[in-house]
């Protein structure tokens, strides 16, 4: 279980309480809740797939709040691009009334200050190229992580399925022999399925998720 190690060791070797330990004892106790949530995965390989679709339901909401943050920043770079321009334009009147009126130094000033802020937009421009890259960018990993999701997803459901019919055989095989399930039986099932989850719920806060 290469992928359990993978996603949880970053999140234990930051774990506020366990971050006091010495080092050799921190890794043993590492490697013990490692090893225990792979044995527990193994027991329980559908659990794995519902860890890995809860991280990349927390991917997706990542990227989506990072594509609004950019999307902003394009916003503000384009209104300051808009105004940049206007200042240009404002600096390039003053420049030609200068001349016209025959003050060559202040048509100079006017020139500089003029030049100055093309060089602001068009380093402005690129700024906002990059922002509009990286929209894209941020996009395209949205949709591989939504498409990811989506196989994982069925993947999940296939395995319930599949794991709820060998369980009904596994009922039906006992019952021939055995008396009819009673409501015991059933109150039986859930509290295995509860047992089961809380369990994988102590682990990763032991883990520190």
């Amino acid at each position: 279980m290469q992928t359990a190690k993978r996603i949880y060791y970053n999140k234990i070797v930051t774990h506020p309480t366990f971050g006091v330990l010495t080092v050799g004892l921190f890794d043993d106790l590492s490697r013990f809740l490692e090893e225990r949530l792979e044995e527990f995965l193994r027991n329980n390989p559908h659990l794995e797939l519902e860890m890995l679709l809860e991280q990349l339901r927390e991917q997706e909401e990542d990227t989506l709040k990072l594509i609004a943050e950019l999307q902003l920043q394009e916003k503000r770079s384009q209104d300051d691009i808009l105004s940049t321009a206007q200042e240009i334009q404002r600096w390039h009147i003053r420049v030609q009334k200068a001349k016209a009126a025959g003050r060559q130094d202040l048509a100079t000033a006017a020139q500089d200050r003029e030049d100055a802020l093309l060089r602001e937009g068009n380093q402005r421009w690129g700024q906002m190229q990059g922002l509009k890259e990286r929209i894209i960018q941020s996009q395209e990993l949205l949709r591989k992580i939504q498409q990811r999701r989506q196989e994982v997803q069925a993947k999940a459901t296939e395995a319930q399925t599949a794991r709820a019919k060998t369980q009904t055989q596994q009922r039906l095989e006992t019952n021939t022999w055995q008396t009819p399930p009673s409501s015991f039986d059933d109150l039986e099932d859930t509290f295995q399925r509860w047992e089961t989850q809380d369990e994988l719920e102590q682990m990763k806060r032991n883990l520190g998720k």
